[in-house]
Formats: C-alpha cells, structure tokens, sequence
C-alpha cells in the first residue's frame, strides 16, 4: 500500500511538473532548441556545429538580430507591430559613418546615433497612438519611406569607416571586442539587453501595462494605464535597440551598407512567434523571444554545414514558424490560457 501510495503522489508531482511547464510559452522552444543542438552536433559534417570556429562565429552574428528581435518581440506583446527596423538600422547606420567622415567626436557619434534610432521609434509610435492606423500600414509606409531617403543620400554606395575610425579604440573594443580573447562581446550585449528588458517585463510594473495593453487596451485603459505612452515608449527601444545594432555592424562590418537589416522585420517578427509570442498581443516573453532568435540562426548556420542550398533555408524556417504556432495553440488550450 505504501509503495501505491508513492507512485501516485510521484506520478501526481510529475503531471504538477509537466504541466506548469508547458504552460510556459518557451517551453516548446526550449525543447526544440535542446533538439537542435543534438541534432546539429551529431549530423553536421565532421561535428562541425561545435567547433569553436562555428560557435565563436555564431556568437558574433546572431546578436544583429538577436538585439533587434527583443524590441520587435516587446512591442508586439504590447499589441504592436514595427516593419521599419529594417529601415532603421542603416539610416542610423548612415548617421554614425557621416558623423565619422565629418571629424566628430566618438561619444558625439554615440549619442547622436542612439539618439536617430530613439527618434524614429517615437514618430513611429506617435504616428499610430495618434492616427489609430493599423502599426502595420504605418510602420510599412515609414520603412519605405526611410529606405528610400537612405538609397537617395548613400547613392546605394559602400562606405568605409577605417580612414576614420582607428583600430583598436575603444568604441571598437566595446561593440565588437572579445573578453579574455575567446567570448565575443557582440553575444554579451544580446545577453544585457535581454536580462534588462526580461527584468522590466517580468518584474516592473512598466511590464504589467505592457501585457495588459497587448491583450486588452480597452481595459488597460479604464485601469487608468497610459496605453498611448506604454506603446510609444516601446517603439523608442525597438529604435534604440536598431541604433545599437547598426552601428554595431558598422563597426564589425567596417563599413556602410545601404542594405543592412534588409529582411530584419520578418526575421524578428519570426524570432517572437518562435518564442511563443502571440501576434494578437498579451503573450509572451524575453526568454522565448531570446530562444526563438537562437533557435533560428541555429537552423540557419546547422543546414548550412549540413550542405543544404543557402537560399533554400528560408523554406525550413517558415516551416518552423508554422509548426511553432500550432505548437503554442495547442499548448494554450490544453492549459486553458
């Protein structure tokens, strides 16, 4: 009887576990993420996933769109949408390097650029609080709207920034550095920037309006929450954070591209779903968010080694983003969330 008695409550105890778990938005990602790295470390050609070559160059290239995609990922679970950060990222791309050209000083070119990028997300965020257009419609119209002025001012030309900016400086040793000469210091900031905005949303009260904003405005708004200011204030991240970015590429790449970020918008949006984040808004979180960014470099960079064509691999990813949004369906309707 005692022994009954014990495999009831250890199987009670574990079906507490397996639920709680799944209630988690991530944890299908999670999962998947393991998988992915087994699987990858096993069938790549010669193991190759784990060498510290592949891991050291996927430490370096995941955060462009990792650091982008948490802005992205916030501002829809607060109901929103933002397509101009592919737009955003060169323009404050562009910003930084002319400052350079013209003899500014480093910090000024700093500022200014987080500065550009902050101003973009607030027009943005102006733009659809006060017209109430669909973020969508707006956010479409603003990154053509950047593109076009940026192809117009670059004339679609590279340009250098080492005739400008020395190597070795500190602006250098702070975006695209390594610590101890091994861990990229691009992943340390994917890393600070996700505690930072988890800590916020989670733990902040600024994080509470955001999740009642996304999922009923309505209500948020008779709770005496700032839904306008909730919206707005995330729109300034998601345009500091593209700032980030694009100078952080400036700096690794050496250069001005006019076509950096070119397909950010959607590979951000797919990096929030992939992490359980709900397009309608409400739901979600960094951890996901940071995982399904992760989880889809992972299956770039592992189909990659596997020898499968580079321009077949968007296929698998929209295959991804599908099964996780069935996955995180059905997972909310068997918690009953």
């Amino acid at each position: 009887m005692p022994k009954t008695l014990s495999r009831e409550r250890n199987g009670y105890f574990m079906q507490r576990f397996f639920n709680r778990f799944f209630s988690f938005k991530a944890s299908f990602t999670l999962i998947v993420f393991i998988a992915l790295l087994i699987f990858f470390g096993i069938f790549s050609v010669d193991h190759s996933f784990f060498k510290a070559a592949n891991l050291t160059a996927m430490a370096r290239l995941a955060p462009d769109l990792g650091v982008v995609a948490l802005g992205v990922g916030l501002l829809m679970i607060a109901g929103e949408f933002d397509l101009s950060v592919s737009s955003t990222i060169p323009l404050c791309s562009f910003v930084f390097v002319k400052l350079l050209s013209w003899g500014a000083p480093l910090i000024f070119c700093l500022l200014v650029t987080f500065f550009a990028g902050a101003l973009v997300g607030f027009l943005n965020g102006m733009i659809v609080t006060k017209t109430k257009l669909p973020s969508f419609i707006v956010t479409l119209g603003t990154m053509l709207f950047w593109r076009g002025l940026v192809f117009a001012a670059s004339r679609m030309m590279p340009i250098g920034i080492r005739a400008w900016l020395d190597f070795g400086s500190w602006i250098e040793k702070m975006f695209v550095g390594s610590v101890f000469g091994v861990i990229p210091v691009q992943i340390l900031w994917l890393l600070f920037f996700a505690i930072v905005l988890g800590l916020f949303l989670h733990f902040h009260k600024f994080g509470n309006w955001v999740y009642v904003t996304g999922d009923n405005v309505t209500a948020a708004r008779a709770m005496g929450v700032n839904t306008d200011g909730v919206k707005i204030t995330c729109y300034v991240i998601v345009g500091f954070l593209c700032a980030f970015m694009g100078m952080m590429q400036n700096i690794r790449i050496e250069s001005f591209a006019a076509n950096q970020g070119v397909g950010f918008e959607l590979k951000a949006i797919a990096s929030s779903v992939v992490g359980g984040t709900v397009l309608s808004g409400g739901i979600g979180s960094m951890l996901g968010i940071f995982l399904g960014t992760l989880t889809i470099h992972i299956i770039e960079n592992g189909l990659i080694l596997m020898g499968a064509p580079p321009f077949g691999i968007s296929a698998f990813i929209g295959a991804a983003i599908i099964i996780f949004a069935v996955l995180n369906v059905a997972a909310a309707r068997a918690t009953g969330k």
